[in-house]
């Protein structure tokens, strides 16, 4: 069954309700086989059958539930790459299918979409393809204007819209409070000596006129939800704060214009114009704000977006120009000045500098950069200036990447998430019921019932409940969790691998090149009596220089850093699996192991000895004779890294069981896990066999993660709960992994864990406020306290109570913005 991905920016979703509403309405279409939507980020994620469905019909469906399509990004399949290009001069549809069928014609495209009202065009290819050049000649060919590769990184209408919306809510809020202030005075005409003389029934038809505007336009987005829940047989929170506000005015305008209704039944009538206005203006800033601190939570991805330079300066046939960095080409040479941002990937041509890479890898320290050195975008030029080739544009890039993977991580519901999303979507007509139910009570059953009481005691259940507390609660903790990790080098693939993150009971490293360097380096140095260390490395590094074996380059760098430059060597012979024998300045040498000495039967010098208990400590010795007896030895290792110790210790101090697993023999296994005080050794595995070595934990009941370089440790990442892939650099696409450190420091891994832990705990402190709030005001809008405290709960601060809600659960999720990973 292939499928095809596809994400929805969807607006007008207003609480959990709606993003049931979406997800079945979605998944009852044809070829659609699962829907999952973000409430905070007003994303949906659509698998589907493109042979069955199209994208042109999902964005139908979603407005046919009574929502708005702003942008949609389709995934390509798999294997499968987009690069998305700018085309000028296009006039109409016919120009949209002539530029489809040029690009389409590409080596290697499979797939060009032209979007006419944007100007872009995305090309769908394979790996090995013709490039951007070819679509450049092409374009051009058939007539239009090549405007450059569009970089996904430089605009984004969904936060324009945002900014739309926010801008209209202020408005109407504004509005409203005005409004709503001026209606409060007329109600209550006895508390302003200047409104006496006015006549009750005159105030009575200026309050009606007043509030009309604020309940139906200032309003008016809970009406059309209603409306649009309504006909898809189904009620939300616009149907609570609508039929509420309604109600209010409903039986004020009434009480208004037809008086004698009330009177001739003994009732004396009063109005709630007041309540009904602030009932509106009031959750209205309660949205105002919410959706101010929705924008706030993904502060994180604006903040990198904001660092890209919007220019480059390109060397083109010898001379030097500014052009808008979606221009850039690959292959293009671009000069950058000290104190300048780099505006895409690539390699260093000439010069040298230092680059501050913190927004990539958290890394405060500038990296020095020469030619061949890698740069990336929006990183800062500190000191030097130098040309690099741009290797990477637009989508390709680091920082695109990141991005990429972060909105997507954003996107993604915890499994905790679904409890609420459940609760929510039988939560309104529960509500309702509950409504009602107070209604009749208040009227038909307590002592001297008014229809006034139970009327507010009505509106006040249906006003202060509020799923979109519940709605929020995990979302925007996972988006605000997700873009301090982004910021610190840290990459969490969702809201699930934060929840497993947060159960962990055992944390796995390998060891080669995580725990360790990865490189063997020298650790000892000795020499025999009456040997100077200077010639005998001297000698040692003459050899080596024309060896091939592994330890050879370990040995070279301790002669670069001791400054030493080989000799010429003579009648050179490797010695397979024991060394190598050479002549240096006329003096015969053997270099190698202690079976290469004992075969050539030379003079030991208590060397052997040394030997036995270096490799004790998992050092390789290399030993070095000439004239028939050992002169020195080098002891080679690959030595813990420096943060390896103080990582351990904190994961430990964390709780957690910490493990290593290596290849090595038990003897060279437990000298490293001691070095960094790893109690739990799991030594001679095989690489194949990291996956059963990890099942094996699992089957004994650990939660457990697995920290390796991403590359050859996948099947063990995969296999685990969480893979953690530490220093992937900017190559921060590791399928396997659910955590990407891109920074080599193994202290990244016990701050992800830390900042899962927190995340998780802000979810949970979210979900119970929600629901608590909800358990306790219901029951308060409906009358309980009463009989025991003679409290009633006024409408107007039922709304209060409920924008407030939604806002409190945002602005606890928007604390962790503050949690300090170190």
């Amino acid at each position: 069954m292939a499928s095809n991905q596809v994400t929805l920016n969807v607006r007008g979703m207003t609480c959990a309700a709606c993003v049931r509403r979406v997800e079945q309405g979605l998944e009852s279409l044809g070829g659609v086989h699962t829907a999952a939507v973000n409430f905070a980020t007003e994303k949906a994620t659509v698998m589907y059958d493109r042979a069955v469905t199209d994208v042109e019909t999902i964005t139908a469906k979603v407005k046919d539930l009574g929502y708005d399509v702003v942008d949609w990004e389709e995934s390509p399949g798999a294997g499968l790459q987009k690069t998305t290009i700018s085309v000028g001069g296009m006039t109409c549809a016919a120009c949209v299918r002539r530029v489809e069928s040029a690009l389409e014609s590409v080596d290697g495209a499979v797939e060009a979409a032209v979007n006419l009202s944007t100007g872009k065009a995305t090309v769908t290819h394979g790996p090995d393809w013709a490039g951007v050049e070819a679509l450049q000649k092409v374009v051009s060919e058939t007539g239009y204007e090549f405007l450059g590769v569009s970089d996904p990184t430089l605009e984004d209408p969904v936060e324009t819209a945002r900014k739309k919306e926010v801008a209209e809510l202020r408005t109407k809020f504004v509005v409203g409070a005005i409004l709503s202030a001026v209606i409060f005075a007329g109600s209550m005409q006895h508390w302003f000596p200047f409104l006496k003389s006015i006549p009750r029934q005159t105030i009575l038809f200026c309050l009606f006129v007043l509030t009309t505007p604020v309940v139906f336009w200032v309003g008016g987005q809970f009406f059309s939800g209603a409306i649009k829940a309504a006909r898809q047989k189904t009620t939300d929170m616009n149907t609570l704060v609508a039929v509420g506000a309604l109600s209010a005015y409903l039986y004020s305008t009434l009480a208004t214009f037809l008086p004698q209704l009330f009177t001739g039944a003994g009732v004396v009538p009063h109005v709630y114009f007041d309540g009904a206005a602030m009932i509106i203006t009031l959750i209205l800033l309660g949205r105002l704000l919410e959706a101010k601190a929705k924008g706030r939570t993904s502060m994180a991805i604006k903040r990198l977006l904001g660092l890209k330079p919007k220019t480059a300066r390109v060397i083109r046939d010898g001379k030097e120009e500014d052009i808008p960095v979606e221009a850039v080409m690959k292959g293009d040479t671009i000069l950058v000045r000290p104190g300048e941002k780099i505006p895409t990937d690539g390699v260093v041509a000439s010069g040298s500098s230092s680059v501050d890479e913190a927004m990539l890898t958290g890394e405060s320290i500038p990296v020095a950069k020469e030619t061949g050195s890698e740069v990336f975008a929006a990183t800062l030029n500190k000191t030097g200036s130098f040309t690099f080739r741009a290797t990477k544009v637009g989508a390709e890039t680091a920082l695109a990447q990141i991005v990429r993977l972060v909105e997507e991580a954003q996107g993604s519901k915890a499994p905790i998430q679904r409890v609420a999303d459940r609760v929510a979507s039988i939560f309104v007509p529960v509500v309702l019921a509950i409504g009602i139910l107070t209604f009749i009570i208040w009227y038909f059953l307590v002592p001297n019932p008014t229809f006034s009481r139970a009327l507010l005691n009505f509106v006040s259940v249906l006003i202060i409940a509020c799923p979109c507390a519940m709605g929020l609660a995990t979302p925007t903790a996972v988006m605000v969790g997700t873009g301090l990790g982004a910021e610190n080098g840290i990459l969490i693939k969702g809201g699930e691998s934060l929840e497993k993150a947060y159960k962990l009971t055992t944390i796995v490293f390998d060891k080669t090149g995580t725990l360790t360097k990865g490189e063997p380096e020298v650790t000892d140095v000795f020499t025999a009596e009456g040997i100077a260390e200077h010639d005998f490395l001297k000698a040692v590094v003459s050899v080596e220089a024309v060896s091939e074996h592994p330890l050879a380059q370990a040995i070279l760098e301790k002669g670069r850093q001791n400054q030493l430059s080989p000799d010429p060597v003579e009648d050179f012979e490797a010695l397979s699996g024991l060394g190598a024998r050479a002549v240096v300045n006329g003096n015969p040498y053997l270099v190698g192991n202690l079976r290469l000495m004992e075969k050539e039967a030379v003079k030991m010098n208590g060397f052997d000895q040394r030997a036995h208990r270096l490799a004790g400590e998992a050092k390789t010795c290399i030993l070095v004779a000439t004239e028939g007896r050992v002169v020195g030895l080098i002891a080679v290792s690959d030595m813990p890294k420096a943060s390896a110790r103080e990582t351990v210790s904190n994961l430990k101090e964390m709780g957690l069981r910490v493990a290593m697993i290596t290849g090595d023999n038990e003897k060279t296994a437990r000298a490293v896990a001691d070095a960094v005080n790893i109690d739990q050794v799991l030594a001679e595995v095989l690489p194949g066999d990291k996956v059963d070595e990890i099942k094996r934990l699992q089957a004994g009941g650990q939660v457990v993660a697995m920290v390796g370089d991403g590359i050859n440790d996948a099947p063990a990442l995969s296999t685990a709960d969480i893979g953690i892939a530490i220093g992937a650099g900017t190559d921060v696409a590791v399928e396997a992994s659910d955590i990407t450190l891109i920074k080599d420091d193994l202290r990244s891994v016990p701050a992800a864990i830390r900042l899962s832990f927190q995340t998780m705990r802000v979810i949970k402190q979210n979900l119970f406020w929600a629901f608590f709030y909800n358990s306790l005001g219901i029951p308060v809008a409906a009358g309980v306290l009463y009989p025991f405290f003679g409290i009633f709960l006024s409408p107007v601060f039922a709304a209060a109570a409920m924008a407030m809600s939604s806002v409190s659960v945002v602005t606890n999720s928007l604390r962790l913005r503050k949690f300090r990973l170190a």
